[in-house]
């Protein structure tokens, strides 16, 4: 994967949700006038990238109930308990953590300014897989 791109549909709140609150490093920020668009591309600690685009009147994204498409932006948290503590200072409330069947990994979502869900997993735990000698990483 090279990157993600998200509409937001308040360019100010969600530019300051990645930024400040989820800490992506900005690459490039630039309105683009012909479209009456900002695009900001942002990148994750590990180079890749979130490309945040505005548009006027962009239509709502559903994501209760599940739709067909992109279903969520996941990221990896090194220490999922501290994220989570930061993030609740930010005022962003996370679901229960729970524990992947198959990976053993900790996860959670949070939502973006506009309800994209976003996942936040903890770092992957190898499991055996069945048949096979022992540990391979699952993803």
């Amino acid at each position: 994967m090279h990157h993600v791109a998200i509409i937001a549909s308040d360019y100010a709140r969600s530019r300051h949700f990645y930024t400040e609150v989820l800490g992506l490093r900005v690459v490039n920020e630039v309105f683009r006038a012909e479209r009456q668009s900002h695009k900001l591309d942002l990148e994750l600690p590990d180079g890749k990238q979130v490309e945040l685009f505005s548009f006027p009147n962009p239509p709502a994204r559903p994501s209760y109930p599940e739709a067909c498409g992109l279903r969520h932006l996941a990221l990896q948290a090194t220490d999922l308990a501290a994220s989570l503590q930061v993030l609740a200072l930010h005022g962003v409330t996370a679901e229960p953590v729970r524990t992947d069947p198959f990976t053993g990994a900790l996860f959670t979502f949070i939502a973006d300014p506009d309800g994209l869900p976003i996942e936040l997993v903890g770092p992957a735990v190898y499991m055996p897989v069945a048949g096979e000698g022992g540990s391979k990483p699952v993803f």
